[in-house]
């Protein structure tokens, strides 16, 4: 009994070591592979964990089952290798099942190495959201997972190659998502279904731009279809058989007609999007039973809305049929549908009341839009009962009466978003609205509401965006941005005619009362939304031009946030307050021309971001701070300010020497008297000695310049190359004239400096031409570099013109801009000295011979842009006068040392008059291209016509394309060109550089393309100002995005939205912009 006992406890004992040692030998095996992979990275320590000799279960991001490796999951882990060490190493662990090397910087094509095996039990792949290239046909070689049921591709660089048309993608896959690559393809979809592949569940390919038609009538088990924002357009989809179907996404493509009767077979779907496309005709029947949410936005739908879809008010929870051309009336069967959450009619041509009871059931309703209808009657009192709701938009309808008292008159409610503008409402503002506490945007202007403006307002401690249209009084301190200024005729003055940026059309203007006709077209007036901070504080504030009266409110300092602060040209007075010092992040402060005194605050010095100040024409007095930065300042900024003293204007006097008596006076007449005899014979004898040297140096002077001008113009006529368009008369003369001049260093400058640092202006010096004349480099003596443009001769004006304008041009400074360092004239010829600027024009980096030396990467365009938008803005609303520049291009954005933009020409235009905003011209002004369309109909420059030529410079930058180009838009231009691409997958008109770069920056390139699009509207009044323009820049920046109803021309007018959640493309019918 012993013996066989202890037979069998020797081979139990056996059994077990010998399993371990098994078990030993693949987790060995596995080690190895794992850190043979980890080798292969060029940064070894983003696996820091995985070390020899440890159990390779411990490594991070690995799991294990039965002591095997079985699932690896490495996201959002920067391990900058190629497929093929994945393939080599990872893929071949035995045991493994699933792989997870999501945004992980895998780059290469997908293919095995030679001798390679992947494991026979994987199932589960995914490389999303890296840099994987190559052809698609590639992923064949991926047959040799034979188990493998789940491929996650999205966000890659996969293309099409051809041979998807001859053999089929030969993998059992149950989930197959290629979405956000590059594939073009005919027929793709029958390539990835070929063989007869019915297993697939899941399969997606949103975002690339396959086109042919869609065919899945055999894929029974499909249960989840995205084909969106592709090039889909034959005909109508089939879907045959899909009865599993259960989510469906075609948007965002070109189909068009009727929607095949085969949809209705698909009896599971709860999910169906059809929006974005051209379908037409009257909404089909749709499977109903199981729906949840319901998107046929942007097409050509028309009659009613069917009744059927009320049938659906059991399961529907989103319903947006928005941008077609439905009309009618709301069905009142909506009323049961009680789990409703979001219903989006807009943007149709509905009429009618709103049926009362339809508003009394939907309990679950969070978003109600009914925006750009011909709704009318009352608002209903039953919209109070829904206590869910956050957004309620129903302006731009024809509603009447009042605002319902009760609206917000549960304290429960959940409204974060009141639109109501652009009705027939009456009477005054319910104070009962201040119960909205959650109310962020409250939009009620362009009705009739009269009274005044609820204290209780005030209260919203979360209201960010208050826009009561003809308004002037504010009391909510939660404003971001707001700047009023007033038409300039006694008639248009006072709150009548300000108008909001936001939403200004044309048929409103008619609907202001004034007893005088005003010219709105110079009303200048806005409220848009910047960066924003958590407190409330607006971040500008520009009220100047009006005729507000009163002190300077102590309040002003809880504004932490203001960077600028506009109060100049109006009546204020008394003293500046201590509390201002408080603005700690102020750059920009103008007080001038009004009748403040006292004294400036001491608190001011602790503002050291200033980085320009005006307190001009006022009644002030007293010494100005030393401390701080106040006296760093120009004296001008300081000027007719009578008891003003202090650095940078005249010292203070002295008091005891002011109150002297009349004995001393009579004693210093006397003591003068005799002093001033002596004074003047010493200064006799000083003036007859200097204009002995005077002659003397003259003459010597006279004879080296003869020398040297006979040197230049010897060489000169000799020359095949020189610039024969220089002709110098009275040269001689000429050589010893001075330059004016804005900057010290410059100030003994002649003409003969000139023409010696440019060689005689010769063509080895000349750097571009443009419209207003030639520029050259010169290197000057010192060594300093300049640029000097000769302008062409300029017919009619007169020596003094030239020198009034270039003498208030030179004044001119700031980072953004090309100063004008000096000038001067000689005979015909205009002379200006400017700053050089070391790498050219942005014309020359991005399209140029200079673009393959410098390579603009989106952080430098970025830079780029809003540098030019600074600069354009600074020149519209900062120079007194205001300056048009006329002529804005890519080629007038120069860029210095540090890719800083520097707008250059802003002074060849004429200077427009400070009260005035139109420029007349005899002449088209602009260059091909830039030029907006309203100047073809008059010669009325604008700063509006600015901003539009600012907008083709940001197209350049976002495109990388001249604005025209007959190689790639034939008869149109850039502007037209993106308006087409707009209507088909707007990421198309992105750099592709820029898109190589980066794949995930394709957001913030969509939201810098809105403010293009703002600045490119057809009518000019919808353009915002270059202040705006920084704004919106700001909100991106914050990362908040651009509020697309205020930024975004969305009628035919201009360019179509683009819809941020979903990137729908939206238009807007006539007669609703």
């Amino acid at each position: 009994m012993r013996p066989l006992f202890a037979f069998l406890t020797f081979t139990v004992t056996f059994l077990i070591c010998f399993e371990v040692l098994v078990v030993s030998s693949l987790n060995n095996k596995d080690s190895q592979l794992l850190l043979s992979f980890k080798a292969c990275l060029p940064d070894q320590s983003v696996l820091q964990s995985w070390v020899p000799n440890q159990d390779p279960c411990s490594f991070n991001g690995v799991t294990c089952q039965d002591s095997k490796v079985s699932s690896i999951e490495l996201s959002d882990t920067s391990l900058s290798t190629d497929f093929h060490s994945v393939a080599a190493f990872l893929l071949a662990l035995e045991n493994l099942e699933s792989l997870t090397l999501l945004k992980a910087n895998i780059s290469g094509n997908i293919s095995f190495p030679y001798g390679s095996k992947c494991s026979s039990l994987l199932t589960s792949l995914d490389l999303s959201q890296n840099t994987l290239s190559g052809p698609l046909s590639t992923l064949s070689t991926l047959g040799s997972c034979p188990n493998l049921k789940s491929l996650n591709l999205s966000t890659n660089k996969l293309e099409s190659s051809g041979e998807e048309q001859t053999r089929g993608l030969q993998l059992s896959l149950e989930v197959l998502d290629l979405s956000f690559n590059k594939l073009s393809a005919g027929n793709l979809v029958p390539w990835i279904l070929h063989g007869g592949y019915n297993d697939l569940k899941l399969l997606a390919l949103k975002g690339n731009k396959i086109t042919g038609d869609i065919n899945v009538s055999n894929c029974k088990k499909l249960k989840f279809l995205d084909v969106s924002w592709n090039n889909f357009s034959m005909g109508t989809p089939s879907f045959g058989d899909c009865l599993s179907l259960e989510h469906l996404d075609v948007s965002a493509n070109k189909f068009s007609g009727d929607i095949g009767r085969e949809i209705s077979s698909c009896l599971n779907l709860n999910f169906l999007n059809l929006s974005s496309n051209q379908f037409s005709g009257r909404i089909p029947g749709l499977p109903i039973s199981k729906l949840e949410r319901l998107y046929l936005a942007g097409n050509k739908f028309q009659g009613q809305i069917p009744l059927y879809l009320t049938e659906a008010c059991a399961t529907l929870v989103e319903l947006d049929l928005s941008s077609n051309n439905l009309s009618g009336m709301i069905p009142s069967g909506f009323a049961s549908c009680s789990s409703l959450e979001s219903f989006d009619v807009s943007t149709n041509n509905f009429t009618g009341k709103l049926p009362i009871e339809i508003f009394q059931n939907m309990r679950s309703l969070k978003k109600l839009v009914l925006a750009f209808n011909h709704f009318s009657g009352p608002l209903p009192v039953s919209l109070s009962s829904l206590l869910k709701l956050e957004v309620l938009d129903l302006s731009s309808n024809i509603f009447s009466g009042p605002i319902p008292v009760s609206l917000c008159e549960n304290p429960t409610n959940r409204l974060q978003v009141l639109y109501l503008q652009n009705n027939y409402l009456t009477g005054s503002i319910p104070a009962s609205l201040s119960n909205c506490s959650r109310l962020v945007s409250l939009h009620l202007s362009f009705n009739y509401l009269e009274g005044s403006i609820p204290t209780s307002l005030g209260t919203l401690s979360k209201l960010k965006d208050l826009r009561l249209g003809l308004s002037l009084r504010c009391c909510s301190n939660n404003l971001r941005y707001m700047y009023i200024k007033n038409d300039g005729r006694k008639e248009c003055h006072g709150a009548g005619i300000l108008l909001e940026f936001a939403g200004i059309r044309q048929e409103q203007l008619n609907r202001i009362s004034s007893r005088n006709p005003c010219n709105f077209n110079r009303v200048y007036g806005g409220h848009t939304q910047p960066t924003f901070d958590n407190n409330g504080s607006m971040i500008f504030l520009d009220i100047s031009y009006n005729f507000l009266s009163g002190s300077i409110p102590k309040e002003i300092g809880t504004m932490p946030y203001l960077f600028i602060l506009n109060l100049g040209h109006n009546d204020i007075s008394g003293n500046i307050p201590q509390e201002i010092g408080n603005l700690k992040g102020l750059g920009i402060l103008d007080l001038s021309y009004n009748r403040l005194e006292g004294s400036i605050p001491q608190s001011m010095t602790g503002i050291t971001l200033l980085s320009e100040i005006n307190l001009s024409n006022n009644l002030l007095s007293g010494m100005i701070p030393e401390t701080g930065q106040l006296e760093t300042f120009p004296a001008s900024d300081f000027f007719n300010n009578a008891g003003l003293c202090g650095v940078p204007l005249p010292p203070c006097g002295d008091p005891v020497a002011a109150s002297s008596s009349e004995h001393r006076k009579s004693h210093r007449k006397q003591a003068s008297l005799a002093g001033s005899v002596a004074m003047g014979l010493l200064f006799s004898l000083f003036c007859i000695f200097g204009v002995i040297v005077a002659i003397v140096e003259t003459k010597k002077r006279r004879e080296k310049q003869d020398s040297a001008l006979d040197v230049y113009m010897d060489s000169y006529s000799h020359s095949s190359t020189a610039n024969t368009s220089w002709k110098l008369t009275g040269a001689r003369e000429a050589l010893s004239i001075n330059l004016a001049t804005f900057e010290k260093p410059l100030r003994k400058l002649t003409f003969a400096d000139l023409l010696e640092a440019t060689n005689g202006f010769h063509n080895d010096s000349l750097i571009g031409s443009g419209g207003f004349g030639d520029v050259y480099k010169a290197q000057l003596k010192d060594g300093s570099v300049v640029a000097i443009k000769k302008l062409i001769h300029i017919s009619g004006q007169g020596d003094r013109e030239f020198t009034a304008e270039m003498e208030t041009i030179g004044k001119i400074k700031h980072r953004n801009l090309v100063p004008l360092l000096g000038y001067c004239r000689v005979g015909e010829e205009r002379l200006l000295v400017y700053e050089y600027m070391m790498y050219g024009s942005l014309e020359d980096v991005l399209h140029g011979q200079k673009k393959a030396g410098i390579k603009l990467n989106w952080a430098a365009r970025r830079k780029i842009a809003i540098g030019a938008a600074r600069g354009l803005a600074f020149l519209h609303h900062n120079c007194i006068p205001h300056i048009i520049h006329r002529d804005m291009k890519s080629s007038n954005v120069l860029l210095d040392e540090n890719l800083e933009a520097r707008v250059s020409d802003f002074g060849m235009a004429r200077l427009m008059n400070a009260v005035d905003t139109h420029l007349s011209v005899s002449t088209l002004a602009g260059t091909p291209g830039y030029v907006p369309p309203e100047y073809y109909q008059s010669f009325r420059c604008s700063t509006k016509g600015d901003v539009y030529s600012y907008g083709v410079v940001l197209l350049e930058l976002l495109t990388g394309k001249r604005p025209t180009d007959s190689a790639d838009f034939g008869d149109n231009n850039l502007v037209g060109w993106v308006k087409q691409h707009a209507k088909l997958k707007i990421s198309d008109v992105f750099d592709p550089e820029l898109m190589e770069e980066d794949p995930m920056l394709e957001i913030e390139l969509l939201q810098h393309l809105k403010v293009a699009c703002a600045c490119l509207d057809d009518r000019h009044w919808r353009r915002p100002t270059m202040i705006q323009v920084m704004a919106m820049f700001k909100e991106i920046q914050a990362g908040s995005g651009l509020d697309t109803q205020s930024t975004i021309a969305t009628d035919d007018g201009g360019f179509n939205s683009v819809e941020m959640v979903d990137m729908t493309i939206k238009e807007v019918p006539e007669g609703k912009q």
